[in-house]
């Protein structure tokens, strides 16, 4: 379904997407992962076709981002961090509108819109100004907005940004579903959402893909190299307790994770491959005459093998798409010309529709 290829894009001399390849299959929901300014918001700009690559390629639905743009934007649904929401438009008249510029036909654009008006729960907000509604209801009108037309790939940057608990649940379950009739690559840093919905994980670094895996694979992957070790230590200063615990044979780094009046806690990094090094940090806290009140193996974490990486690949290079763009709201009662990745170029009027001026939380 998307098929990415050395995809590479530079601003001026800099690289901040550096020959990145990847596949994406029909119904998979692939996790993009990154530290700010990696080069994850650039990635997807080029897949929806709002920036052309430097060099590369990438097909989405079997169309070549450059060559058919169009067909791409016609076969995608993308929500970006920051949805550039029309805020003097209604929730419905924003909706039939996003439709029209995805060129759905007219006796179709209601259908469409009634529902994902239903799926996204926002009837009784849809006759409300854009502008009097929470910012959770306008995260689901963002992800309205993207899933209109039934697209084939939906591309999601940060979904639940603003969602209460409830609504967060809610969300995954959709986005879930979704899989079910399209392609999703969800971009967040939310690492329960991925360990949730994903089943593969790519994470880029400094404009490179530093891995591409199942979550499982990556934290079985990291379990086979390293062992965490957590300790609470009574008594001894901090500083003495890590220069202790980094002389036991096989320790690879201590550092101080909560400091109390005189309890420490720590966390000691250990080769796998040293199965006695659990037993002689203990000996070595008895010797010192120190009280062990805590000393047990922690479990993996994907945001253990995330930072694991990213502290290991090179610094980035600055993905000037990373901050997203500013939110575009003109006025809809005056023609305006707005750059949308749906189309080229549109223009936009309210028609002279009168909003209510009701306000919803």
């Amino acid at each position: 379904m998307i098929v990415v290829e050395k995809l590479t894009k530079r601003f001026g001399d800099r690289s901040v997407v550096d020959e990145v390849s990847f596949n994406v299959d029909r119904g998979e929901i692939l996790g993009f992962l990154g530290p700010n300014a990696a080069g994850k918001t650039t990635t997807m700009r080029m897949l929806t076709c709002y920036f052309p690559p430097t060099s590369g390629s990438a097909q989405v639905a079997g169309f070549d981002v450059v060559n058919d743009s169009l067909q791409v934007r016609r076969h995608v649904g993308y929500m970006p961090e920051n949805v550039p929401l029309y805020h003097d438009m209604s929730v419905d008249s924003y909706l039939y509108f996003v439709a029209s510029a995805k060129g759905i036909p007219g006796r179709e654009r209601r259908k469409y819109v009634e529902e994902v008006i239903s799926e996204m729960s926002l009837a009784e907000v849809r006759d409300y100004p854009i502008a009097k509604i929470s910012r959770g209801y306008r995260q689901r009108v963002g992800l309205a907005q993207a899933l209109i037309g039934n697209p084939d790939v939906l591309i999601l940057d940060e979904p639940t940004v603003g969602l209460d608990p409830k609504q967060i649940v809610e969300i995954r379950a959709l986005i879930k579903s979704l899989a079910q009739r399209a392609t999703v690559i969800l971009s967040t840093h939310i690492m329960q959402e991925v360990n949730a919905l994903c089943s593969r994980v790519i994470i880029i670094n400094g404009g490179r893909i530093v891995a591409v895996d199942t979550p499982e694979n990556l934290r079985e992957q990291m379990m086979r190299e390293t062992v965490t070790v957590e300790m609470a230590i009574r008594g001894g200063r901090t500083e003495d307790v890590e220069a202790e615990l980094k002389r036991v044979d096989g320790v690879l780094s201590v550092s101080a994770t909560r400091e109390g009046a005189d309890v420490g806690r720590f966390k000691v990094e250990v080769s796998r491959s040293n199965d006695e090094v659990r037993p002689k940090l203990a000996a070595r806290v008895v010797e010192s005459n120190w009280g062990l009140l805590e000393l047990h193996q922690k479990d993996v974490s994907l945001e253990d093998v995330f930072m694991k990486l990213v502290s290991q690949g090179g610094g980035a290079n600055g993905d000037p798409a990373a901050s997203g763009d500013a939110a575009v709201t003109p006025n809809v009662g005056d023609a305006t010309t707005v750059s949308n990745p749906v189309v080229d170029a549109v223009v936009v009027a309210d028609g002279g529709k009168k909003n209510s001026t009701k306000e919803a939380r």
